[in-house]
């Protein structure tokens, strides 16, 4: 078994250093493993059955539909309504513009689903707009990226699925109910540290809007939000399954930006529907590698060992959470989020579940964590968009990221030892 684990981990570095793409890596590395471990035939016919069988799911449908909505709305001229809207309602407050970015973020982030859209589409207006009015650009990016990961845990939400699959079954109802008071407390503590920047280092205030125009402004925003609603209304309501909600947000994005803000013409909907396919492609191909890497630990019995492990470290939940979290923190430095859900889960989960943790909690706490890798250096893609759009570089907005990248830790640990933060939602409708 340890020389099996070794052979997974070596070939699979290795191949990541080449610059092959993750897949692939994932692909090869476990075919190698195999082969070790089973011999050439079984091991083909085993990785053949499992990279089919790893996307034979009627949950992984909700994927695509949710991807394309979130292509969809994504050029529909969501972002500038939400950031409108976010001025009016906060724009007057301590650090005002900050708020705003924070909030228009967030709340793009989980009607698109993206990080890297919203970190875009909000920062290729806020980051100019806040720079204009005092804010340094590298505290602006900063604000920016750290923000945009938010979304990630309000529904709707594809990791979210992708966790679920990975865990063998975990409701997406009750993850997507879950992931709403995590993501909102970490927009607050972004909130927070930001008004308390602004206040610092003197930035300005906006001024107050009146009360017509500030409904004005809601109110054009909120078709866009009722799409959150819909999902979420719809799911825990028993009205349709979460793939059926990602249905719903296809025809549903399609009437708002097509006939009612018409910001996206027909023409343009065979280049988004390429792109939705190029994304889902990709990251089906991703289950279905990491389905077989996940055979293959288990076949190696290799999650096991890693619980006894830690187990013989400690026998402190809480310092073995510690461990999981840091570790978790370390890798999104350094690999996306999809792949570390997919590569992760099987590994640490039997863990959590030998601790006491429930599968829903642990699921919230290492989208939470992976999401913070998201702006984290030296790889985080989130980082190098938000980096991008301000013309600047990773190396100058690490000083004033630091706060913000404390403060999501800190609401990390919240959620990680305070269960009810996740698992409240769920319980109280029923869902878990």
């Amino acid at each position: 078994m340890e020389f099996s684990g070794l052979i997974l981990l070596s070939v699979f570095l290795v191949l990541l250093i080449m610059n092959i793409p993750i897949s692939f890596s994932i692909g090869i590395a476990t075919f190698v493993t195999m082969l070790y471990s089973i011999d050439f035939i079984p091991a083909a016919t085993t990785i053949a059955q499992r990279l089919a069988g790893g996307i034979d799911s009627f949950a992984l449908l909700a994927i695509p539909f949710f991807v394309l909505s979130g292509l969809i709305m994504g050029q529909g001229g969501i972002a500038r309504r939400l950031i409108e809207c976010a001025m009016a309602l906060i724009g007057m407050l301590p650090g005002g513009l900050a708020l705003v970015n924070v909030l228009s973020c967030t709340l793009f982030g989980a009607i698109s689903g993206s990080a890297v859209a919203a970190t875009s589409a909000i920062g290729s207006f806020m980051i100019p707009e806040m720079e204009k009015k005092g804010y340094s650009r590298e505290f602006s990016a900063a604000v920016t990226g750290a923000a945009a990961t938010t979304g990630m845990l309000i529904p709707p939400s594809s990791i979210l699925i992708i966790y679920a699959i990975a865990s063998g079954g975990v409701s997406i109802a009750a993850l997507f109910v879950a992931g709403y008071l995590p993501g909102i407390l970490v927009s607050l503590a972004l909130m927070l540290v930001c008004s308390g920047y602004a206040k610092i280092n003197g930035y300005p205030t906006e001024a107050r809007v009146p009360v017509r125009v500030m409904a004005k402004k809601v109110l054009a925003a909120v078709p866009s939000l009722f799409l959150i609603f819909i999902i979420i209304g719809g799911i825990i309501g028993g009205i349709f399954t979460p793939t059926e909600a990602g249905a719903i947000a296809v025809i549903y994005s399609l009437l708002l930006s097509v006939v009612f803000y018409k910001e996206v013409k027909v023409s343009q909907l065979p280049a988004i529907l390429l792109k939705s396919g190029e994304t889902t492609a990709i990251v089906m191909l991703l289950i279905g590698a990491s389905s077989a890497m996940s055979w293959i630990l288990s076949y190696e019995n290799i999650p096991q060992a890693i619980t006894d492990f830690l187990l013989m470290l400690s026998d402190n939940p809480l310092l073995i959470l510690l461990i999981i979290n840091l570790t978790l923190l370390a890798v999104g430095a350094f690999m996306d989020m999809t792949p570390a859900v997919l590569i992760f889960t099987p590994i640490f989960l039997p863990v959590a579940l030998e601790l006491g943790m429930s599968p829903l909690h642990f699921g919230i706490m290492i989208v939470l964590n992976l999401s913070i890798g998201l702006c984290s250096p030296p790889v985080g893609a989130v980082l190098f968009v938000s980096c991008a759009v301000a013309k600047t570089t990773i190396g100058k907005i690490i000083r004033p990221l630091m706060p913000l990248y404390i403060a999501m830790f800190c609401i990390l640990m919240l959620v990680t030892y305070v269960p009810a933060i996740s698992e409240f939602l769920p319980k109280l409708f029923g869902l878990y």
